[in-house]
């Protein structure tokens, strides 16, 4: 039987899996009542009812279990039950849910198509991660320091296309690694770089001021200089880090941060690999002469 939530608008009609997704979508689950609940620790109880509701009751279950309950859920959908699942987990929506419902701060943001939903979801969850880091700097805390001293890295910034701080860059956007050193010892030559790992520890984009032909000295001691490094974030959504060192053109380090701060970047799609390399895809189809027909 159709399950319905009371003051959303909203009703789950007989024979649908729908999909609930938000970052707080619990007032609309308190408002239903349906034949049988389901809560985040309950067995996955999927025998014949009216109408199930299923809170967070997959986050525990294993690959398996997954598989039976997709299969009964095809059984419950032909016998008419209304079934309603709230998780987090896009995938699992994408696979089983018929519909998809987004609960933005109390209210439907989106309801549909689960690729479409989710893809909006997705665009959502990418700008507000974004927003949350924006005026924040990560901490200097590398993993191992060292150098002889003639050199000290005072601070790294990583800043966004608005030239703002922030500890989460968009893919794509203008992106900016601000290093700032300050001399205790002439140097005469000095040399500062940057490289960006994946969190763990493949080397992604390294570069410094002389292989982009900016040459620094000589410096006095007491000089501060400020380099910024600026590129495209041409990368792929999961978490980085940045290793900053001054050194001379030979390799001898003054100050050394290996994997000095963390960041993350952040897309409104997944992305497998590293690179974000943008590809187009287009199709043709050939007869069986090799003339190119319409697809």
């Amino acid at each position: 039987m159709p399950l319905a939530f009371p003051g959303f608008d909203l009703t789950a009609p007989d024979g649908a899996v729908i999909g609930i997704i938000g970052e707080d979508p619990s007032a609309v689950v308190r408002s239903a009542k349906p034949a049988r609940y389901l809560g985040p620790d309950a067995p996955l109880d999927l025998s014949p009812a009216s109408s199930i509701l299923l809170d967070h009751t997959f986050a525990r279950q294993n690959a398996l279990a997954r598989d039976r309950a997709a299969l009964a859920l095809e059984s419950l959908r032909r016998a008419g039950t209304t079934v309603v699942i709230v998780s987090h987990e896009e995938d699992l929506l994408r696979r089983i849910a018929d519909e998809v419902w987004w609960i933005d701060q109390g209210k439907v943001a989106g309801r549909g198509d689960p690729q479409e939903v989710l893809a909006a979801y997705r665009r959502h969850v990418a700008a507000r991660f974004r927003e949350s880091a924006e005026g924040r700097t990560a901490p200097i805390n590398p993993r191992m320091r060292r150098g002889d001293g003639r050199a000290e890295v005072l601070s790294i910034e990583t800043i966004g296309e608005n030239g703002a701080p922030t500890m989460v860059w968009r893919s794509g956007e203008l992106a900016s690694v601000k290093v700032r050193v300050r001399f205790a010892a002439p140097v005469a030559d000095p040399v500062v770089g940057i490289m960006i790992r994946t969190r763990i520890g493949l080397n992604v984009y390294g570069t410094n001021t002389e292989l982009e032909n900016l040459k620094l000295g000589p410096r006095s001691a007491g000089d501060t200089l400020e380099v910024t490094f600026a590129f495209r974030c041409e990368l792929c959504p999961e978490e980085y880090t940045l290793t900053v060192a001054s050194h001379d053109p030979d390799g001898v380090w003054h100050d050394w941060l290996e994997d000095a701060i963390a960041f993350a970047v952040a897309d409104t799609r997944y992305t497998a690999g590293v690179a974000n390399l943008r590809a187009t895809v287009r199709m043709e189809r050939r007869a069986a002469g090799g003339q190119n027909v319409p697809a």
